[in-house]
């Protein structure tokens, strides 16, 4: 009896997986069937030739998720990245600047690519132009920056580093009309748009959209994240158009992040090695304002970007701890283009799914599933990451971000941005700054000029609070006006350690 009640089990377990799998391969077969009523909306043969491959690039994204085959990692087998695996900066050799010629030689096999396909949501411009075109030092935007930074290296070496930025349609306009500006610039600008793919609905997991034209300003698609930036730089014709340029390197880095400046050191330690690492993953010491950032990882002896979103919750942490996890990703990478070119080529770029569950402003719950451009580390040979200074992570993604870069905490020159050496501190204050401060209009607003802040290790400020101008901020400054209360800070006051509470208003008379 026990033996048949086995059988009986085995049974029915084989049953139940064999309805499983004809339901995942129902679910497939709708899915492409739906792919291709997209692509055949398509009337421009070039276009639909490139929605074709990407609608077969989410469709490999889509089964992979939906086969099991996830990225789920055992714990277990996570250990913090080795040494052997990890180097420091200090190590490097460090490049003669002066010497024009030697310099020359390694930025002539260097590309600058920046992600440009981020709206400033996090600032309060909502869905209303590109991130980069806001306005963060003396008046010059990201972009602004990036290219001054370029034109520099390209005049004083007499080179021709080439800048790419790689769009999402909410970017892609606006970013072409700026860069009208740039026209007697030495820099060659190359664009492409990076992939658009379906969102599917959570009950159907099926798109809800039939027609590619509706792609502009429709919630049915979104930006499969910055992991697609190999398939779309391919299937742009722009990786193959490089590398017969004679470039060996592609510099990859968010356009928001001021801190991702070419280096010299580490562009002369991948061209003296003869390119032998065809993946470098810039990584920095996690502070307290770091712990949710991505790190990488040793992994079944490789390495391995490990982010948030991946971490168990019994797990997260032990993810937070800057004793075991004491480094993260700083999203600023080196890549070898015939590696890319070669791996997209065979189809081998791997990535982690990332899948995100949300909902759209009509009440329909949607999925949408992206990947990383770091999480293809582990696809490449010799990858290994640099600790860098944190110097070189500066990224700017809310108002008080916005604070630190504009004060005189830093200086700008030829695109370069750093600290100012009367600093005393290598560290950066520490800012928060309440709603009354989220948008980048109400933050204006609120200070008639830009504080002192080279003495500054920590600010909070929350509530109705107006800054005059010149004043000095100090130590740890934390001023809170409660609901109904105003307070105005008056011109050239000095707050040194001080808490600021309650009404305080100046008045004109």
């Amino acid at each position: 009896n026990e033996y048949k009640s086995y059988l009986s089990d085995m049974g029915r377990k084989e049953r139940d997986r064999t309805i499983s799998t004809a339901a995942e391969e129902e679910i497939l077969l709708h899915l492409r069937r739906d792919l291709n009523v997209i692509s055949d909306s398509v009337k421009n043969d070039d276009l639909k030739n490139k929605v074709e491959k990407e609608m077969a690039n989410f469709y490999r994204l889509f089964s992979k998720w939906r086969s099991g085959i996830s990225d789920e990692l055992n714990w277990e087998k996570i250990k913090p990245l080795p040494e052997s695996m990890l180097q420091g900066y200090s190590s490097l050799r460090k490049v003669d600047d002066e010497d024009t010629d030697a310099v020359s030689k390694f930025l002539d096999k260097l590309v600058v690519l920046k992600l440009n396909g981020g709206l400033g949501t996090g600032m309060g411009l909502g869905t209303v132009g590109p991130k980069s075109l806001i306005q963060v030092r003396d008046g010059a935007t990201f972009l602004d920056i990036t290219i001054q930074q370029i034109e520099s290296l390209n005049e004083r070496y007499d080179v021709d580093v080439p800048l790419v930025l790689m769009n999402s349609l909410n970017t892609d306009i606006e970013t072409k009309k700026a860069l009208n500006r740039y026209k007697g610039s030495n820099v060659q600008v190359l664009t492409y748009l990076q992939s658009y793919y379906p969102r599917v609905e959570r009950e159907t997991l099926l798109p809800f959209i039939s027609n590619y034209e509706d792609v502009q300003g429709n919630q049915g698609w979104y930006p499969p994240g910055h992991g697609d930036l190999y398939e779309s730089l391919y299937n742009s014709g722009l990786l193959e158009k490089l590398i017969e340029q004679g470039k060996e390197i592609i510099f990859i880095s968010n356009i928001d992040n001021l801190g991702a400046t070419v280096d010299l050191n580490i562009l002369s330690h991948i061209v003296k090695s003869g390119c032998q690492a065809q993946f470098i993953a810039e990584v920095t010491n996690k502070t307290r304002a770091d712990v949710k950032g991505g790190t990488l990882i040793e992994y079944e002896g490789c390495v391995k970007l490990l982010e948030l979103a991946q971490v168990p919750k019994d797990k997260v942490d032990e993810f937070k701890c800057v004793q075991k996890f004491k480094i993260f990703n700083t999203n600023n990478l080196w890549i070898n283009l015939k590696a890319i070119k070669e791996k997209v080529e065979r189809g081998s770029i791997g990535r982690d799914v990332i899948v995100n569950h949300k909902t759209l402003d009509d009440g329909r719950n949607i999925i949408q599933l992206e990947t990383a451009v770091g999480a293809a580390i582990k696809n490449f040979s010799g990858a290994f990451a640099i600790n860098v200074p944190r110097s070189r992570f500066l990224p700017v993604k809310q108002t008080s971000d916005l604070l630190l870069v504009m004060s005189n905490l830093y200086t700008l020159e030829n695109g370069v941005i750093k600290m100012s050496p009367k600093r005393m501190f290598p560290t950066t204050p520490l800012v928060k700054l309440g709603k009354e401060f989220k948008s980048i209009k109400n933050f204006l607003q609120r200070f008639d000029s830009i504080p002192d802040l080279l003495e500054l290790d920590h600010l909070t400020v929350t509530g109705d609070v107006q800054f005059g101008k010149g004043i000095s901020l100090r130590g740890t400054v934390i001023i809170i006006a409660n609901h109904g209360e105003k307070i105005d800070i008056p011109a050239n006051s000095l707050l040194e350690n001080k808490i600021v509470s309650g009404n305080l208003r100046i008045l004109d008379h």
